[in-house]
């Protein structure tokens, strides 16, 4: 790994894009609550001193790193909401697999959010539960956009398949789980679909 040298850390802008940058790197490989703040400056490269005008507690860096991660687009829950593609598409789209070079295989990052910070009233806890909340709304809307019977239900169905089969992909490290989830969500669709005449 190169080292560089302190006087360049400070240099430049884009100082709070490096750090979540970097965290979401270091968060994805190791976990949350086992990288330090430390790491994050060295990874970003940034000061301590930087590191903290920006986020005073690592709370308030993995907060941001969760909303960066929805802002920008970089999860499961951003294809529902495109509406250049068709909606059974879009409801597919959950099941799609992780880039092929994604080593390790990690699960949904507000899973795992919400597994290591268990206390339900905390602020990182609530924020992954109103994502999740988020993806069964918009499924929802989805299935009843293609007249599917029970939506709320079959929606609910549709997001625990996808959240079961991205942490079986990260707990088995294999990027390719999600095909089996994808042909259960195809039939569970089938079945809801109204019959044409």
């Amino acid at each position: 790994m190169t080292t560089v040298p302190a006087t360049s850390r400070r240099q430049g802008r884009g100082g709070r894009e490096r750090i979540l940058a970097a965290a979401a790197q270091l968060f994805a490989a190791q976990g949350i609550n086992a990288t330090g703040m430390e790491q994050v400056a060295e990874r970003a490269p940034v000061s301590k001193r930087t590191l903290y005008v920006h986020f005073r507690t690592k709370n308030d860096l993995v907060m941001a790193y969760l909303q960066d991660l929805t802002s920008a687009g970089h999860t499961l829950e951003s294809v529902l909401t495109r509406e250049d593609v068709p909606p059974r598409e879009r409801i597919m789209g959950l099941f799609l697999q992780p880039a092929p070079e994604a080593n390790p295989v990690r699960g949904c990052p507000f899973i795992d959010a919400a597994a290591e910070f268990p206390d339900p009233h905390s602020d990182v806890h609530s924020y992954a539960r109103e994502q999740k909340l988020l993806m069964v709304r918009l499924v929802t809307v989805l299935v009843t956009e293609l007249g599917c019977r029970e939506p709320a239900a079959l929606a609910e169905q549709l997001v625990t398949l996808a959240d079961g089969a991205a942490s079986r992909a990260m707990v088995l490290g294999d990027a390719d789980y999600g095909r089996h989830a994808r042909a259960a969500a195809e039939v569970l669709l089938e079945t809801a679909l109204p019959r044409t005449r």
